[in-house]
Formats: structure tokens, sequence, C-alpha cells
């Protein structure tokens, strides 16, 4: 399984996955976050589902954007180039991977800022090939599995959230997951854009590399628990209501 996430608040984008990939009882590791060159800038497509769907779709993209006389100046044209590519796929794979007792379920997000781009853009891609965009009042999308990573989300980020919070916010997201996931795990790759720039910048971290994060975060948590507020509940607990 995967999980993957991508944030647009206003100071840019961040795109977060894991690369864990189970085959029965065996572990590998598998890029879930690539990064295409494309109007002299560079855009991310996170993707989870399918390997063999996923990998035919963006090589496909990659082909028709690089065959082209004109580049594409707006990141929902690539997007839509994406979602074509792979209702293709779809004809040509659905049969046979259905017969395989497989579904076809591949999701993408996409996020970039190409030059025709007043700021960067989030889109979600479903496995119909029809997307939508990350807006102001839901600026996170996940894909692969969401669940656990879904309320740190929820409750914390907004469109005003500065972009290192919102990396923190991602890597967070992660964090719950893999902890209740046995197939989302370590290394992770990482991509922050630029919203003024559009520059990309990406980098893979071990578990190794976020240890003082663990242990940071794994501290403020004690720390707020053994604070946090009971009164409601005093007349429950027996160390307190035998206070005087």
């Amino acid at each position: 399984m995967t999980f993957a996430v991508g944030i647009r608040v206003r100071s840019g984008l961040v795109a977060l996955a894991d690369t864990r990939v189970l085959r029965g009882h065996d572990r590998s590791t598998k890029c879930k976050l690539a990064v295409l060159d494309h109007d002299d800038r560079r855009l991310f497509i996170g993707t989870s589902g399918l390997r063999s769907v996923t990998d035919k779709t963006i090589h496909r993209l990659e082909d028709e954007l690089s065959s082209r006389s004109t580049p594409m100046h707006r990141l929902h044209d690539v997007v839509s180039a994406y979602g074509a590519q792979l209702r293709k796929v779809r004809e040509e794979d659905h049969a046979s991977l259905a017969d395989g007792g497989l579904r076809f379920n591949s999701h993408a997000i996409i996020g970039g800022r190409l030059t025709g781009d007043e700021r960067p853009e989030l889109f979600l891609v479903y496995p119909e090939g029809n997307w939508v965009v990350a807006t102001d009042d839901a600026p996170s999308m996940t894909i692969g599995r969401s669940a656990y990573g879904k309320p740190t989300l929820e409750q914390l980020l907004r469109h005003d959230t500065p972009l290192s919070e919102a990396v923190a916010l991602a890597y967070l997201a992660f964090d719950a997951t893999r902890r209740c996931s046995v197939d989302v795990d370590f290394p992770i790759d990482l991509i922050v854009v630029d919203g003024a720039t559009g520059l990309l910048r990406e980098r893979r971290c071990e578990a190794a590399d976020l240890d003082q994060l663990d242990s940071y975060w794994q501290a403020q948590q004690r720390h707020a628990l053994a604070d946090f507020p009971l009164e409601p509940f005093e007349h429950l607990l027996p160390e307190r209501a035998e206070q005087p």
C-alpha cells in the first residue's frame, strides 16, 4: 500500500510519500513520487495503486510532453493529459486486470507551478481520469492509506499555515500512518515547491535521518498528556478524589 500527501498553502506546496512495497513476505523500496521537467519548470506526481498502471501512465505522459512542439504553460493542462493517458491505460488493461482479480485503482496527486500559473497548484486525479483541485478551504490531499494521517491535517492545517509547518504536518501525518500500518514505512521522499518562484526541491530521508524529530514529538506528546486538564473527570479518579 502507499501513503502520499500533497499540501497547498499560501507560500507553496509540500508533497511526501513513503517508498515501501510489500509482495507477500518480501519487502522492497520503490519511489512513488516522480519528478518531471516541463516548460522550464519541475512538477511532481505522487501515485498509489498498481505499479504497472502508474508506471505506464507516467511514461506515456512523459512521451507526450516531450513530443509537443509547444509546451503546456498551465499545470491543469498537464493534469488533463495525465488523466487522458490514464483512461487509455484503463481501456487497455482493465479487462486483463479484472481477470487476474486485480482492481484498477490508480490515484495520483500532481503539483507544481508552470510558467502560466499564477501560483503553485495541486490536483487529485481519480482512477477514471477526472480530477479536482486543492482549494483554500481544502488544502490537503492524501491517497493510499489516508485514514490515519487525516485527523492531524484536518485539525491543524490551514491555507495560511507557514510552509515550514506544512512540512511538519506532512511528516506527522506519515508518522501516524506508519505506526498503524505495516505496509507504510521509511524511506520517505519529500518535495517542497516555493510559492514565489516555483522552484522544486526534493530529498529522500531514512528513519535514522529523522530520529531527532521522532524523539522531540514523542516528548512533546508526553508533556501535553501530563498537563491535560482533567477537572471535569476529577470525581472519577481515585488519586484526585482523595485530595483535600
